[in-house]
């Protein structure tokens, strides 16, 4: 009886590993596309449609990582859910005369303009705003990686302790993209506006890039984002191991690369 019920047990448990492994096909042409490019990382599009996940190394794709001015995304979502900024043309962010990084981060802005230039002074005084137990908060409604901020609410998805991994940005773009996130669909729709990069006839092209280069050995680049084409909502996720700078433009480069490979765009 002890060995039949051991049995069954084992049954169950290779059933529910089975149910809940992830449904990931590696392409041999974006495999191809990063051997060419001689750099280190995954690419993943999801199709929610087939719940299907493609790409090129799975292992790499459900590791998780800092997400860097990724979070832009969700700082800016949940910023306008908390009431902190009006709309995202609301002028949120006051530049006093601080030395920044780069020039573009040196006036005030909202979040249309904050977002296309990455301006992190203006975001982190929005996550300031916002605070640490609002943000705790919203980061759990999300379900975003590891959900875990810290008690820096102006630093964590910069170096720590937030990370996710590129399965879970499809995740959680794919739900962005269709305006399923726990969050008003009016709210979700500005977002959308904001994060648009290209346009054209047949698909648009939403997406974020982002850097992750502190408290890590290897830096990480980013890019993560959307396609709208046909009535359907592509989402895709792109990190690499990134050293130096001038190496970021390879991020959309090979993104979108793959994403032609798959006749996506």
């Amino acid at each position: 009886m002890k060995k039949r019920t051991f049995y069954i047990l084992n049954i169950f448990l290779i059933l529910s590993f089975q149910l809940l492994a992830l449904n990931f096909t590696e392409n041999k042409k974006i495999e191809e596309i990063f051997e060419k490019n001689k750099l280190q990382g995954t690419f993943v599009l999801y199709d929610v449609q087939n719940n299907n996940f493609i790409g090129y190394n799975k292992k790499r794709a459900e590791e998780q990582f800092y997400p860097a001015s990724t979070f832009k995304i969700y700082n800016s979502l949940i910023g306008l859910h908390t009431g902190v900024v009006k709309n995202v043309d609301d002028t949120f962010y006051k530049y006093n005369g601080e030395k920044v990084f780069l020039k573009s981060w040196a006036q005030d802005s909202n979040l249309r303009y904050a977002i296309k230039v990455s301006q992190v002074p203006a975001y982190q005084l929005l996550a300031r705003k916002i605070g640490t137990k609002k943000m705790q908060e919203e980061i759990n409604k999300l379900n975003f990686g590891n959900k875990n901020i810290g008690k820096e609410v102006d630093q964590f998805w910069l170096r720590g302790p937030l990370k996710i991994s590129a399965v879970e940005q499809c995740e959680l773009l794919t739900k962005l993209g269709n305006s399923e996130l726990p969050y008003a669909e009016n709210i979700q729709k500005q977002i959308q506006e904001i994060t648009i990069l290209e346009k054209n006839e047949n698909w648009t092209l939403h997406g974020k890039t982002g850097w992750a280069t502190s408290n890590i050995e290897i830096p990480i680049g980013w890019f993560v984002g959307w396609i709208e084409k046909n009535g359907k909502v592509y989402s895709f996720a792109i990190n690499l191991d990134m050293k130096e700078s001038k190496d970021l433009p390879k991020r959309e480069e090979i993104a979108k690369e793959s994403l032609k490979a798959l006749d996506i765009i």
